[in-house]
């Protein structure tokens, strides 16, 4: 359902969300993409987009990185979503139809519908700061 790049993206704000609560520590891209196994160009470009929309902060320089503020901590995860996505992510057909509505359904509009309105709701009231305190206690994880 997600793309890779919206996963990366999941991944390395959780990651980067853990690190700055637990030790007000700032994240650097080459540290997020080791601690997450993933590319460091996919993570540049999501993170750019994702400061530009301020979802996550960064600041230059020798102590600078990624982090998120206490207010940031409080955004849903949608935002996120939409902002790798796209803002129709939630209306797209299950299939990728130009054409899928309830007049007019592909094989498995109706099965899909409700998944779709499902994740749309959990990205609702899932927030940035629900993401990682499992993680700092060992009980999740963000790689294999």
């Amino acid at each position: 359902m997600l793309s890779v790049t919206c996963q990366v993206a999941l991944k390395a704000v959780t990651y980067i969300a853990s690190k700055y609560e637990k030790r007000n520590k700032k994240s650097g891209i080459k540290e997020i993409a080791m601690q997450i196994e993933e590319s460091e160009h996919t993570i540049g470009k999501v993170l750019q987009k994702l400061v530009a929309l301020k979802i996550i902060s960064s600041t230059k320089g020798p102590n600078g990185g990624f982090f998120i503020s206490k207010e940031q901590h409080q955004h849903p995860i949608i935002l996120i979503v939409k902002a790798v996505e796209g803002q129709d992510f939630f209306d797209n057909c299950g299939l990728g139809l130009g054409m899928c509505s309830d007049t007019h359904p592909c094989p498995i509009h109706e099965e899909f519908k409700p998944v779709r309105e499902a994740f749309k709701e959990f990205s609702l009231h899932k927030k940035i700061g629900d993401l990682y305190p499992d993680l700092n206690d060992g009980k999740t994880y963000l790689v294999s």
